[in-house]
């Protein structure tokens, strides 16, 4: 008797359970649609393509900024070079040759830079060469009033995503008949990273043996992050117009290559590095 009892019970619940696995889940999934369509909903995702620039390596920016410096050639027309990717609309067939050096009224995010900013920059890289031996410490600190500070572009014309943003920086020409000892005459820095690519200084260094070439540039590659220095071979003594110097290479882009040089002039104890010829 309890047996049937038991099964009686049983029957109602079994039909239940039944029904609800049959139309259950085609009602929750109306009842969950009825949350989500013909509603926005907005959900932040983290992209690797956010913030996305091309970036060169340090062989690589010497490369083309040492092939710009050489051939100088620039468009026709003042421009400003927006020559990052999706900043601006930088005409390329209106540049000429292989390398340009443009140049630009901006910095890598596509605002407008004061002259001051340049020379912040060159300041700080200056102390760093200072603190890593390459500079002597007697090199005054860049003052706004006594120096111009100039941005520019050096660009792969073929391949215009190559490119590397400097200031120029150089003693005024209002200066140029000022005392010139332990100061910066001209400088290239890289607006990005703030590394001295060249520079040009008078300093208390009064001859060429107090000088250690090898030394110094190898503590300027490793500063640049660039591989060791190769010596240059088959250098012609004539082509420098000082008999100090001493020249060395770096690999570039592809198979080419990037001499750089190291000199003094004895006679107003100018020290120099240079990417360029």
């Amino acid at each position: 008797m309890k047996i049937r009892k038991i099964a009686f019970l049983l029957l109602p619940l079994a039909a239940l359970t039944a029904g609800l696995a049959i139309w259950g889940p085609e009602a929750l999934a109306r009842y969950r649609d009825r949350g989500v369509l013909n509603q926005i909903h907005s959900q932040e995702v983290e992209t690797g393509t956010e913030g996305y620039r091309y970036a060169l390596g340090g062989n690589d920016k010497i490369y083309i900024l040492s092939k710009c410096l050489n051939n100088q050639i620039q468009p026709e027309s003042e421009q400003s070079a927006m020559t990052r990717t999706g900043q601006g609309d930088l005409d390329y067939q209106e540049l000429t040759g292989t390398y340009a050096f443009v140049v630009n009224r901006k910095d890598a995010e596509g605002k407008e830079v004061s002259g001051e900013e340049g020379i912040e920059l060159c300041n700080a890289a200056v102390r760093e060469l200072k603190e890593l031996g390459i500079l002597p410490d007697s090199i005054r600190e860049l003052t706004p009033s006594a120096y111009n500070a100039e941005l520019y572009s050096a660009i792969d014309v073929p391949e215009p995503r190559n490119n590397v943003l400097v200031w120029k920086i150089s003693l005024g020409t209002g200066k140029q008949n000022a005392d010139k000892r332990n100061r910066l005459l001209d400088a290239y820095v890289d607006a990005d990273t703030g590394k001295i690519y060249e520079f040009y200084v008078r300093s208390s260094i009064t001859s060429w043996s107090q000088i250690d070439p090898d030394q110094m540039v190898t503590s300027w590659a490793a500063y640049m992050g660039l591989g060791e220095p190769q010596e240059y071979e088959g250098t012609n003594p004539l082509s420098e117009t000082t008999p100090h110097f001493k020249k060395y290479s770096f690999d570039g882009m592809e198979e080419g290559s990037t001499v750089v040089t190291i000199g003094f002039y004895e006679d107003i104890n100018e020290l120099f590095l240079k990417i360029s010829k």
